[in-house]
């Protein structure tokens, strides 16, 4: 629809991608609350045959562990709209690439066959690389060199996780006897050890990549700072989350064996993506650096949940997932905000900000405090959850995880007292505060990160059923995985 309107009319393209992506939020919450748990499985099933050669289907469906990640996906992608609001560079094909992007995201947590996900995972690079070469801006950073070492990360990734989808496509076929690129049906053969281990291995560099695990999260930080905010948002948000709902949904799900034998090396290079990153996050003076390598820091948490192979910890991975997703995009939405009034991102060019912009204050804050868990936000229960599981497996590399905490601790606290606090500096005065459209990413994603933390059973228990499904469909118990 917006290819189809008039290029001068901006106002009618703003209008249609925000009625969209408003819908889409709407159906997404449907689903939500419309998800019988008692039954649990996949639902909302559509099913058409599609490549009957390769025994590629359509087909979509949902489960627990797929809601938050599709809930999440439409939360920020509505914000997102309106955080870009202001944009008047190529207006249609900005907002036209972003709600095919969303739409890409969407897809990849939809699809229940193998062949479609990884479509809709390459129907994301490309938006992406347009939306941040044509529309990025930077200061460290060329947005070229951004958008370029972004898209050959991400296709590095893509082309590990081809080779696994092939290689499971032709042993899937020499057992079923026919072809099928269903990921239910592929996870009930019982692949042999050294083959779950190669494919499994595969799936961790390419999914790995993709959730900027160590050491292939270079691409993340200059990839969040060369974006403009809306792809920021979702970049952070949910783009990294394909990466570990991949590694949950496909490799763990598929490759039971495998996941056990490289659990303890992806735990390993957790604890280097929590404290590595921290570290480097407390040298940061750009605010984009800082919560780009904060997010780095905090997808460790995600890895040694998913490392830990228990229901936990698994439950823990996919909550913070959903935690980090929502509390990312306020963050990156609040300094688009910032950025766009006062073209500086660097830190020590502010200073008691809060004085001028008290509503953008209350964004900044509520996401730092949401960042370094503290209890009654979102992240806690995440982060809570997968330190329970994780500790059962690996004991030490946990306690090192929850110095993490601590780090987080410092750089935030110490980056939201030098830009929101003490005196007031008037070079600052002209600024405006979040005002009409501008306050939509605050109230949408600042009440996910409060009703998230207060209510946490509202998404645990989808995530508690989804994760339990899956765990009890594979044979990790009898491989030594805990309940």
């Amino acid at each position: 629809m917006i290819m189809l309107t008039p290029r001068s009319n901006e106002k009618l393209i703003r209008y249609i991608a925000a009625v969209s992506t408003f819908i889409s939020l709407i159906l997404s919450l449907a689903v939500f609350f419309g998800y019988d748990q008692s039954v649990k499985g996949m639902q909302f099933v559509e099913y058409v045959p599609w490549i009957k050669d390769l025994g590629v289907s359509f087909a979509l469906g949902v489960d627990g562990i797929s809601i938050p990640l599709l809930l999440l996906t439409n939360l920020i992608g509505f914000s997102a709209v309106y955080a870009s609001w202001h944009t008047e560079e190529r207006v249609q094909e900005f907002f036209s690439l972003l709600l095919l992007l969303i739409a890409g995201v969407m897809g990849t947590f939809l699809a229940t066959d193998l062949f479609i996900f990884f479509l809709f995972y390459e129907v994301v690079v490309v938006p992406i690389y347009i939306l941040v070469i044509v529309f990025g801006s930077s200061k460290r950073v060329t947005k070229e060199y951004a958008a370029m070492k972004l898209t050959i990360y991400l296709l590095i990734g893509s082309a590990f996780l081809l080779v696994g989808l092939i290689a499971l496509f032709v042993k899937s076929q020499s057992m079923l006897g026919y072809p099928s690129m269903d990921i239910a049906t592929l996870a009930m053969l019982q692949y042999p050890v050294e083959f779950q281990v190669f494919v499994f291995v595969l799936m961790t560099l390419g999914f790995g990549t993709l959730l900027s695990m160590f050491p292939f999260h270079a691409w993340s930080p200059d990839g969040y700072a060369g974006a403009p905010t809306a792809v920021s948002m979702i970049h952070a948000g949910v783009l990294k989350k394909i990466g570990g709902y991949g590694l949950i949904r496909v490799g763990i799900f598929i490759l039971p064996a495998g996941a056990k034998m490289i659990a303890p090396i992806i735990a390993i290079l957790a604890i280097a993506n929590v404290v590595y990153a921290a570290f480097v996050t407390l040298n940061q003076k750009d605010l984009k650096y800082i919560v780009g390598y904060s997010s780095v820091s905090h997808m460790g948490y995600v890895l040694i949940g998913i490392a830990a192979l228990n229901l936990i910890s698994l439950n823990g991975a996919v909550m913070m997932m959903f935690a980090h997703g929502v509390m990312a995009a306020l963050f990156f939405a609040m300094i688009g905000n910032l950025y766009h009034k006062s073209h500086t991102r660097n830190v020590a060019d502010f200073g008691g900000l809060a004085h001028q912009m008290p509503r953008l204050a209350t964004g900044l804050m509520l996401a730092g405090l949401a960042s370094l868990g503290l209890p009654g936000l979102v992240n806690f229960i995440g982060e809570f959850t997968i330190f329970v599981g994780a500790f059962s497996e690996y004991k030490v590399l946990t306690v090192i995880a929850v110095s993490g905490i601590v780090l987080t601790a410092v750089y935030i606290l110490r980056t939201l007292g030098d830009v929101l606090f003490g005196p007031r500096k008037e070079e600052w005065d002209h600024l405006q505060d979040l005002r009409g459209v501008e306050m939509v990413p605050l109230v949408v994603l600042g009440l996910a990160i409060i009703i998230g933390g207060v209510l946490p059973f509202t998404v645990m228990d989808l995530i508690n059923g989804g994760v339990g499904q899956l765990l009890a469909s594979t044979n990790l118990v009898q491989l030594g995985g805990s309940f």
